[in-house]
């Protein structure tokens, strides 16, 4: 596996999620874990997870694993990038240092081996993820897979908004081939292009950079303006899904669609919540 992921990022088909995450932690504080803890409970309809297993497909920084530990859930923690699991390690450390009912291993969605081994789980969780395999498809049989019986699948895929999606596609391309130190060359027109409206528009209302400053209070993972640009811009393997596709794909598989909440048409994530 380790070879492999050093082969996609030198041949410029990986970002290096983990990396990204890891400057996440020295920003994250008791307001944004809370706020992850409350949108468990919202989109899960649920007011705690006392006695239920929490499986977090590519966890990232934790966060969400830490929010549904907090709430009283046994947790699986995995991820692909070792720079991730050690981010999630050293927030179970932080909060739930030597904790029996946190494990965390390194493991792809696609071995469907490892997947098997994990057995199933009560709510099954996995954020702006599975558009990030390379195989989609592939991912999100696994990840059902993993759901018991009444248990619940919450997923976040990003919106197929057509030529955009693909010319978006040439950009993360361009900045994982490029070496770090020529990035800026794609990131910086990117950040303009994301970014432009918005500082206009703050600055044009009395408010400079009001939303880039507070960008963190609305993110549902807590993440800063900042990381949230480089993670997008960044971000491959890239694959993207219209609404009615993710639920087509779940309905044939037994699945009912709980919650539902789309982007509006636009960049970003479509999140689902689906009960088995």
């Amino acid at each position: 596996m380790a070879s492999q992921q050093t082969e996609d990022l030198r041949a410029g088909r990986r970002f290096e999620f983990g990396k990204n995450w890891s400057h996440f932690l020295r920003e994250l504080n008791e307001d944004r874990i809370q706020q992850a803890e409350k949108s468990l409970r919202e989109y899960l309809q649920v007011d705690d997870l006392q006695g239920k297993r929490f499986l977090d497909i590519g966890s990232g920084s934790g966060l969400f694993s830490l929010a549904a530990r907090r709430l009283g859930a046994k947790i699986q923690s995995f991820d692909y990038d070792p720079d991730s699991v050690a981010c999630t390690v050293e927030l179970r450390q932080r909060y739930f240092p030597n904790d029996s009912q946190w494990s965390i291993e390194q493991g792809s969605v696609l071995d469907a081996e490892f997947m098997v081994s994990l057995g199933q789980a009560d709510v099954v969780y996995s954020w702006g993820v599975l558009h990030h395999t390379g195989e989609m498809r592939q991912a999100m049989e696994n990840a059902g897979d993993r759901v018991c019986d009444g248990g619940k699948l919450f997923i976040a895929i990003y919106n197929d908004q057509g030529r955009t999606s693909r010319v978006w596609w040439l950009i993360k391309t361009a900045y994982n081939r490029l070496p770090a130190r020529f990035r800026w060359v794609v990131l910086w027109p990117a950040l303009i292009r994301l970014w432009g409206p918005t500082t206009i528009r703050d600055f044009i209302s009395g408010r400079p950079f009001s939303t880039w400053n507070n960008y963190s209070q609305g993110s549902l993972r807590g993440m800063s303006a900042w990381r949230d640009v480089v993670d997008w811009v960044g971000g491959l393997p890239f694959e993207v899904a219209s609404p009615e596709g993710i639920f087509e794909f779940y309905k044939k598989r037994g699945f009912k669609l709980e919650t539902l909440k789309t982007c509006g048409g636009g960049r970003g994530c479509n999140e689902f919540v689906f009960q088995k």
